[in-house]
């Protein structure tokens, strides 16, 4: 494209042309260096963000994996604990109540210790006994939780169920048929729940002749032991 100019000299009036294309050409210049210079700004802010990242690693990783080696240790110590209390449970401890209320056979952990109370046939309870994991709890003291009971109660079966009926109306336990893996032919109650006004456990209901045998532990944490262990040793004669 081209234009005219009109200039005026000292020899008189003359006329010339221009050639726009030398103010395109400027334009394209500049917006040229202003992309390169974009785009190299952003080459040096990643350059400066990858370097820092990457020292932030060189920093940090010893340290980094220091903690993990740490966790993992601990991971491996607690697990090796677990292992080393449950195999420190066997072999098992044997106790065997009196024939007269059925020879009633007891497993325990050996880490665990035993208190028994025999008395005679006068007693509403004539054998009371309590297990616990290395020494047993003050008897006396109601407010102890103990991880196994065994009693040999004097009511009939029937009416020791009876006793649990305002529990369960209440929702506070509930009541299922139950039988020992070893005494398969007597069916009594295994009742979970908030057994006593403080303690939550479960019990195991067993009709014994006249009788009722209950085995129970009065603590949550002590149901696995108590299911696996305790519950699928107990043997008694009918």
């Amino acid at each position: 494209m081209r234009g005219w100019a009109i200039f005026a000299t000292m020899s008189g009036m003359r006329t010339v042309h221009t050639d726009t294309h030398q103010a395109g050409f400027v334009n394209v210049l500049v917006m040229g260096l202003v992309v390169v210079t974009i785009l190299f700004v952003g080459a040096v802010s990643f350059g400066i963000w990858a370097f820092m990242s990457r020292q932030d690693y060189k920093t940090n990783s010893d340290q980094k994996s220091a903690v993990a080696a740490s966790q993992a240790k601990k991971d491996t110590q607690a697990a090796d604990a677990l292992q080393n209390a449950e195999a420190a449970k066997n072999p098992l401890k044997t106790y065997v109540g009196p024939s007269q209320y059925g020879s009633v056979n007891i497993q325990y952990p050996k880490t665990w210790s035993a208190y028994v109370v025999e008395q005679d046939s006068t007693s509403s309870t004539p054998s009371d006994y309590y297990f616990h994991p290395d020494t047993v709890p003050n008897v006396d003291n109601n407010e102890n939780a103990y991880s196994l009971r065994v009693q040999v109660n004097q009511q009939t079966y029937d009416k020791v169920l009876a006793s649990y009926d305002g529990l369960v109306k209440a929702n506070k336990v509930r009541v299922t048929p139950y039988s020992l893996s070893k005494v398969p032919s007597v069916i009594g109650s295994r009742i979970d729940g908030q057994i006593t006004a403080q303690k939550q456990g479960s019990i195991i209901l067993l009709p014994l002749r006249n009788v009722t045998l209950e085995v129970w532990t009065e603590a949550n944490q002590f149901l696995p032991d108590f299911n696996t262990i305790i519950l699928q040793n107990v043997s008694f004669s009918p």
